[in-house]
């Protein structure tokens, strides 16, 4: 049974898991920048992408094991996440320009929308968007339990591999669908704590 780390402290900034954030995010933006520069980026893509998981998967990991999770390294985690995505999914556009459009609604999807959902947890005392399970379960199981993190970026980088514009649209709308039931779903939430109080 998960337990739920409720908290609204900032929390300490300078942690492992932050220093494990900073130097993935440093790696893989230098890795997805170089590919963008060169002719043939597809190896430094798929590097940049690995570090990427690897490393946000470590410093969750890390997080947790240490007892280091905090607010503030929750915050920096997902605009880490938002940069490295962003230079991935420019290099995803050169390897299949075709694909701009889905690729596009993407980014509007997981660096707005999703954004500002994954920053939504603020509004609640707890700790990180892993503990939103205390505040909605669905919600949770929707956009931050294993498989839906996994499925956040996943899609979009099966889309490119089978270079299918219909495929990728439709795997792109069905993510911007989840994250504006979502949404509405958390606005919903809002309005009963603020009724209740």
């Amino acid at each position: 049974m998960k337990t739920v780390r409720e908290t609204s402290e900032i929390g300490a900034i300078p942690t492992i898991p932050n220093l494990i954030t900073v130097i993935r995010t440093v790696v893989a933006v230098g890795l997805a920048a170089y590919a963008l520069t060169i002719d043939d980026p597809l190896r430094w893509v798929v590097a940049a992408y690995l570090v990427y998981y690897l490393g946000d998967s470590l410093d969750g990991l890390t997080a947790r094991v240490l007892d280091q999770e905090t607010r503030a390294g929750a915050i920096h985690d997902i605009v880490s996440d938002r940069l490295c995505t962003a230079l991935c999914a420019a290099n995803l556009m050169v390897l299949q320009p075709d694909l701009w459009p889905a690729i596009v609604v993407f980014l509007l999807n997981f660096m707005v929308l999703d954004c500002l959902l994954s920053m939504s947890f603020l509004l609640w005392p707890i700790v990180s968007p892993n503990h939103f399970f205390a505040v909605d379960r669905q919600v949770f199981v929707m956009n931050w339990s294993h498989p839906a993190k996994a499925l956040n970026n996943i899609g979009i980088i099966v889309a490119v591999v089978i270079g299918s514009l219909p495929v990728a649209l439709v795997i792109v709308l069905a993510q911007i669908s989840v994250k504006i039931w979502s949404a509405r779903r958390v606005v919903a939430l809002v309005r009963e704590s603020e009724a209740a109080a």
